[in-house]
């Protein structure tokens, strides 16, 4: 059984299947909430008009220019200056000139543009709200946490993305069919594996459901932003005093935290503190990253063996390390 999850991927191009389904959820939530009217939120104005006066009720800095409110919403200049010229018009901005440059003026509601704006934010937060209201509370967390994945992921530079940190825990409910369902989804999509693996990983996952002994065995899972993201169980091994490592798993999206060495150092320390002698585990030599990891740890090659598993040919390797 391999213990560990396959190394990261080359770099190749986008899968068009990606690019469709990402082109698809686009048009789906442009009409989900009304961007696709001449006007928004029944106001005379377009998406990006009212995005302007958002940005103005909600600087995102102190006394925005123009050249502030472009940078922030990737505004062309001269489409800005036609809309502001317009709100300038019927009264809904000011400019002030500024008192440290007198080339440049400072952009700011007025009264009347506040009571204009006042209405269509309301009236988009209870849109907001209806929609959400229509789903259950497990169902709205889900999708909020899904939001802000795409926001974290699509709108920071990836040298200014926050550190990706991650959790341990035990098993909680559903664990188990995550384990059963990543295995699968990892293995297939980087190594081609067929659903005989799928099979394998749900019948040692039963049967660690079924014989569980909490006194001698444990099942750690790593998680990120709320999602499950690696996993590892140490079992009784059918020799006596002999612990295994298996199912041990990090999803691309956890990959390069170090997170594989954790897992694994994790099973070394429960098992010593257990009285196990020895640690057994068993592998595959394309999986280079995990048995890079495992011989860092202090595992040993014992044997090896070609054959044709899961619809491919492959090297099944066994590694063993003495406590």
């Amino acid at each position: 059984m391999p213990a560990a999850g396959p190394s990261p991927a080359p770099e190749a191009d986008v899968p068009p299947d990606r690019v469709a389904a990402v082109r698809g959820f686009n048009r789906f939530y442009t009409r989900q909430i009304g961007l696709l009217r001449k006007t928004y939120l029944d106001t005379p104005y377009s998406l990006g008009e009212m995005r302007v006066l958002h940005e103005l009720a909600h600087p995102s800095v102190e006394q925005p220019t123009a050249k502030d409110i472009g940078r922030a919403l990737d505004l062309d200049a001269g489409y800005l200056s036609r809309v502001l010229r317009n709100f300038e018009k019927r009264g809904l901005i000011k400019r002030t000139t500024s008192k440290n440059d007198a080339r440049q003026s400072h952009l700011s509601l007025t009264a009347q543009g506040r009571k204009f704006f006042a209405p269509a934010e309301k009236r988009s937060a209870e849109d907001v709200a209806e929609m959400l209201g229509a789903l259950s509370e497990r169902e709205q967390s889900e999708l909020v946490r899904a939001m802000r994945t795409i926001e974290t992921l699509l709108g920071q530079e990836a040298d200014s993305r926050p550190a990706r940190t991650y959790t341990l825990r035990d098993l909680q409910p559903g664990d188990l069919g995550w384990i059963v369902a990543e295995h699968a989804r990892v293995y297939t999509r980087e190594y081609n594996w067929d659903n005989s693996f799928e099979a394998l990983v749900a019948q040692i996952v039963a049967d660690f459901a079924r014989n569980f002994d909490p006194a001698m065995e444990r099942c750690w899972v790593a998680e990120m932003d709320g999602e499950p993201v690696g996993s590892v169980m140490l079992v009784k091994d059918d020799k006596p005093g002999v612990a295994r490592i298996r199912l041990l798993i990090v999803s691309p999206k956890a990959r390069g935290l170090g997170l594989g060495r954790r897992l694994t150092d994790e099973c070394i320390a429960f098992a010593r503190a257990k009285g196990y002698r020895a640690i057994t585990l068993w592998t595959h030599e394309c999986l280079t990253a995990a048995r890079h990891c495992y011989e860092k740890a202090g595992f040993t090659l014992t044997s090896s063996q070609n054959k044709m598993s899961f619809g491919q040919n492959v090297v099944a390797e066994f590694w063993d390390m003495t406590l």
